[in-house]
């Protein structure tokens, strides 16, 4: 059996590193999220729909791999949660102001109207875990924009084997 060209090597790398990077971050998201009690705020889900995007578009990538604008659009995803996710680290670390919204999580019952009013208010600017003085936003830019910079340059390489 032969090898695969380079340039399609370097695709095929591409397309599944698109699907793994958003694959990974929304697995560790929900892993915070139901086992640790890390309940997402506002921003958080901005990240998590970027990635939401991205591992769609990844997954559809690999099903008709001679679509590549759709590992384009998919790596661009992920740049796009990542930013979201530095700009969420700058609100948490005080850099800039954020937005007021914040968020809860309803758990309805007996009682909505309790339920309603005894849900924790989860507020964008505080981090809520942390490793080495870096939040989960923080970890979401250091992983997904190095990641989706890989993508675009393994996309370039395989373009260019063809030339």
């Amino acid at each position: 059996m032969s090898a695969l060209p380079a340039g399609a090597a370097a695709e095929r790398a591409a397309q599944a590193l698109a699907f793994a990077v958003p694959a990974a971050l929304l697995g560790g998201a929900y892993v915070g999220q139901w086992f640790f009690h890390l309940i997402p705020c506002e921003m958080c889900w901005w990240q998590r729909y970027a990635h939401f995007a991205a591992l769609a578009l990844a997954a559809l990538g690999l099903l008709r791999p001679s679509l590549k604008v759709l590992t384009w659009l998919a790596a661009l995803a992920i740049l796009i949660g990542g930013m979201l996710g530095a700009y969420h680290a700058g609100v948490e670390y005080g850099w800039w102001q954020g937005f007021t919204a914040c968020t809860s999580e309803i758990k309805l019952g007996d009682d909505p109207l309790a339920a309603i009013m005894n849900a924790p208010m989860i507020r964008c600017d505080s981090v809520q875990w942390s490793l080495l003085g870096i939040s989960l936003a923080g970890f979401n830019f250091l992983i997904s924009v190095p990641a989706a910079l890989l993508v675009f340059a393994l996309l370039r390489r395989g373009e260019g084997a063809r030339t």
